[in-house]
């Protein structure tokens, strides 16, 4: 009787832990690579003599929206701040270093939203270089893994599992990137769907 009351007993349910360790990995090393591209291209993309000077980029942004201000509350970034070459190379390697942290298996609130806002620093002031869709997917992906993880405990297996909501918005953002793609189309002529394209480049 007692093996069948130990047969009957339901199971726990999933704490995905081991969702969420993978998640922060992998976001770990996309940064990482997002930054490493940044290091090489930054300067001779929106660098003071590159095709696109952040400079004026920015004072053409507060001269529109009427003040400094409020076009740093429109686009948020580190760069209004200071755009020099060795500030954006700063914050070039900067986010290299942070990311491997992450990809090491240490990962809290503070750390990933110091990445998110590093990489959204760039992604605002780097105009039609960082206005691809991978760009706005890695911000959108950062910043639900801010609330995957302790706010404090940067340990790789912390002791309270992920919200549930966290990885359920997730999935629904799993489910748009999809949609989109599979509702696009067709792209390199007729008889290639753009959703086999996305799953040939996507990385």
């Amino acid at each position: 009787m007692e093996n069948g009351d130990q047969n009957t007993r339901p199971s726990s349910p999933p704490t995905y832990w081991l969702t969420r360790f993978v998640i922060l990995r992998l976001l770990g090393a996309l940064y990482a690579v997002a930054f490493l591209v940044a290091i090489n291209q930054i300067l001779p993309l929106i660098g003071s003599q590159g095709l696109l000077p952040v400079g004026p980029y920015l004072e053409q942004l507060s001269a529109m929206l009427g003040s400094k201000g409020a076009a740093l509350l429109r686009l948020p970034s580190l760069f209004w701040l200071g755009h020099s070459d060795a500030a954006l190379l700063t914050g070039a390697w900067a986010g290299p270093l942070l990311s491997l942290v992450v990809v090491a298996g240490f990962a809290n609130v503070p750390l990933l939203a110091a990445l998110w806002f590093l990489y959204l620093s760039y992604v605002h002031v780097g105009q039609e270089w960082y206005g691809y869709g991978w760009e706005i997917q890695l911000t959108e992906t950062g910043f639900l893994a801010i609330f995957l993880c302790p706010l404090l405990d940067a340990r790789p297996f912390p002791r309270h599992p992920p919200p549930m909501p966290i990885l359920v918005l997730f999935r629904w953002l799993e489910f748009r990137i999809m949609l989109r793609a599979g509702a696009g189309g067709e792209v390199n002529g007729p008889g290639i769907p753009l959703l086999t394209a996305e799953y040939l480049d996507a990385p």
